[in-house]
This record gives C-alpha cells, structure tokens and sequence, in this order.
C-alpha cells in the first residue's frame, strides 16, 4: 500500500500496523477471522491499544517510541500520533478516495476552472490536503480544535500551507445550514460522518437522524454542475446500498453516475481487511 504503511496482520478483533518506523497492535472489530502470524510477532509491537468499556482507551508502551512522528503517504508528509481512542491521524482505507478525488479535481483544474470542495468531518486532513495540492479550493470542518490543528500542521509539514485552505472548527449540521443561508456553494463534497458525536458546543450527533438532515443542505450547496459527492460511513449496515438511499432522499441523483463498494485495506499476507463502506457520485456534466 505504502513503504511507510502496512498491515503486517489481522485476526482475533486486532490488526498489527507498521507506520513508518513504528510496529503497532490495535483493535479491528471487523476481524473475525484467525491470525496468521506467531504470537511472538504480535508481542514485537511497540504499543498496544487498549480499549475502556467506558469507552476510550489508553496505550501500552512496550518500547521508547516519540510522542509524534512522519510518514510519507500519497504525496502528503503525515504526523503520526496515538490518542487515547487508538487513533493514530490516519484512515488508511481511504487512500483510493483520495486517490480518486485527485484525479477528477485536476481534470477539472486543467479546464481552467478551480473547484471549491467541503470536507466535513474532515479530521487530519489528507483529503483536504489531496483536494487542495490538485488545485482545489478547500473548507475544511470538524468539531474538534485539536484535530483541526492536527490538519494545520500536515497542511505545513506538506509544504501546502499556503494553499486555499479555510480550517474551520464547528458542528458539521450547525455549519452546513449557516452556509446555505449564506448562499454559498461547492462543486464537490466529502462526507465521513461517525456513528455518534459531539459538536463544539457539545451537540448530540446520531447518524440515523442527523446525516439525512446534513444531507438536505448539502444538497442545497452543490453548484448546478457538481464535480462529486463522496460519502463514506464506518458505521456497521450503512452500506453502499444504505448510504444511495439516504443521499437519494436529499439529492436528484439522475444528474450523477453511483459507483459504492467496501474500503479495504490489503494486508502484507494478501489478505484484505474490510474497513466501512463509500458511495461516490459523480456528476454528469
């Protein structure tokens, strides 16, 4: 996948990741399956994660590893940092969107025009930072200062600090609607909403009742020839067939071709480890 990323492997609700110089164990509840590699490998991790029933969780160091550290990924420099929750600032499964996004925003780039694209949920940054190195201009939202600090600094550790980049910290519903009241449009848009969450003034996010609200103002803010819409769900049963359905309640998609699958992540074994589901919708001018 990449020199800095790989699955080494996966089994027993665990995948063992080595990113960059670092060897880590964290959950994969989606591996149900049996692991392949001896356990003296898996005790080879650097850090372990742990999860609370609390929820949350808390790392084991097994060896001296730095608080941050790089990683070169897609064109992108990348820092690297475990948080309690077993996140480490990067969704490797979404590396074909970004992949994908890439390509149709240059194409469009290379007509001249420059097209605007929303991020929302956008955490670290990599799609924000793939839209705007291919000549996009960018919004990018999330709920959580840190996180979007965290974009900031990819942003410079990139060298696409100087890039149209507006970093905004806000409820994605909250900021949607106020833009839409402010009559502002995109040509595309990108969406990985979580199951649950919390907004900056702590409001209660449920996928089910509020992703087909969010849903209705994007559709409001794309521009009459849409670029794309991506949207991506790790929620389990929101499946490419489920995410049409609700996007279909919100947005005329006569005027897009569907393309939805698996993300996946190949493993080092060639294995393949489902990580949620996407639907992509293209425009058709």
């Amino acid at each position: 996948m990449s020199a800095e990323y790989e699955i080494l492997d996966s089994g027993d609700g665990r995948k063992l990741e080595r990113i960059g110089p670092h060897l880590l164990d964290r959950q994969a509840p989606q591996a149900f399956w049996t692991k392949r590699l001896p356990e003296t490998a898996w005790r080879e991790a650097d850090a372990v994660h742990h999860r609370s029933e609390k929820g949350g969780g808390h790392w084991e160091f097994r060896k001296e590893i730095p608080a941050t550290w790089t990683i070169s990924l897609e064109g992108l420099t990348v820092q690297m940092k475990p948080t309690p929750f077993g996140h480490v600032g990067l969704f490797a499964e979404q590396t074909a969107q970004w992949r994908w996004m890439r390509e149709r925003i240059a194409a469009r780039v290379a007509t001249g025009a420059t097209p605007r694209v929303l991020n929302l949920f956008a955490y670290t940054g990599l799609a924000s930072l793939t839209a705007a190195a291919a000549g996009a201009d960018v919004c990018h939202v999330d709920a959580s200062k840190s996180v979007v600090d965290w974009a900031r600094e990819n942003a410079k550790l990139s060298g696409l600090e100087d890039r149209p980049v507006r970093w905004i910290v806000d409820d994605c519903l909250a900021f949607a609607g106020r833009d839409v009241r402010r009559g502002r449009k995109y040509d595309a848009i990108v969406l990985d909403p979580p199951t649950y969450g919390r907004g900056t003034r702590k409001e209660a996010w449920r996928i089910e009742t509020d992703l087909p609200r969010l849903l209705r103002s994007c559709a409001q803010l794309l521009t009459a020839d849409p670029l794309f819409i991506v949207l991506s769900c790790h929620t389990p049963g929101w499946t490419p067939i489920a995410l049409e359905n609700v996007l279909g309640d919100a947005v005329d998609l006569s005027g897009f071709e569907l393309d939805g699958g698996e993300m996946s992540i190949p493993q080092k074994d060639q294995r393949i480890l489902p990580s949620g589901y996407v639907l992509r919708a293209v425009g058709r001018g």
